[in-house]
């Protein structure tokens, strides 16, 4: 799958390293060129540094190729714009946008883009781990 991440910190390094080790072709998209060092030292795929709300950075970046974009910065109308450009202007069939906002998170999902918050799945993960670990001491 020819896969387009925009933002190479901790999470979409960590998605690119490994979708590069399963054999996608994936292309790693940030503002800041000095984020790729967060890239594992066997990554095959392309870098391309720019804003990823801007079309003609997304296309030099391979957008109109994508079969999937992923927006993981750490702003949640940054990831929404670019996703949106990416579903809408570029038909990109797969489009993945975390959103921090849990409101925020549903009105984008309810606009057709697939959202992960880690907001919400980290608070749900920690309320089940205490429950569990209650239960577990009576």
């Amino acid at each position: 799958m020819n896969v387009l991440i925009m933002g190479c910190g901790r999470l979409g390094a960590r998605i690119a390293g490994l979708l590069d080790q399963a054999g996608h072709a994936v292309t790693v998209l940030d503002v800041n060129a000095s984020s790729f060092r967060r890239l594992p030292e066997s990554f095959q795929g392309a870098r391309a540094v720019g804003n990823g709300m801007d079309g003609p950075v997304l296309e030099r970046a391979g957008v109109a190729q994508a079969e999937a974009f992923m927006a993981v910065t750490q702003g949640d109308n940054r990831n929404y714009f670019a996703s949106m450009m990416a579903k809408e202007v570029y038909g990109v069939p797969r489009v993945l946008c975390r959103i921090y906002d849990p409101v925020r998170e549903q009105i984008f999902r309810d606009l057709g883009l697939e959202t992960f918050s880690p907001t919400s799945l980290g608070a749900q993960i920690m309320v089940e781990m205490l429950v569990k670990s209650g239960e577990r001491g009576r």
